[in-house]
């Protein structure tokens, strides 16, 4: 019998993941904001669009750490 072992599978990243998390907060937060605001519900329209601006400033970081090269 033979001792060998596969490769290991590479590992996934962290920051892909966050890319992919930081894209779809943008995208509903944008929505479900603009959609709050059309049915004169402001304050969660505001949280929201405020909501999708966070997620516009981790997607600029994330970008900016993958291209740096950082692990991940």
């Amino acid at each position: 019998m033979s001792d060998y072992l596969p490769p290991p599978a590479p590992p996934r990243s962290a920051l892909t993941l966050r890319l992919w998390l930081a894209g779809f907060g943008l995208v509903f937060n944008s929505v479900a904001g603009w959609l709050a605001l059309r049915a004169d519900l402001v304050w969660l329209g505001v949280v929201l669009l405020l909501l999708a601006v966070v997620c516009v400033v981790d997607f600029a970081w994330v970008v900016h750490r993958k291209r740096r090269g950082d692990p991940g």
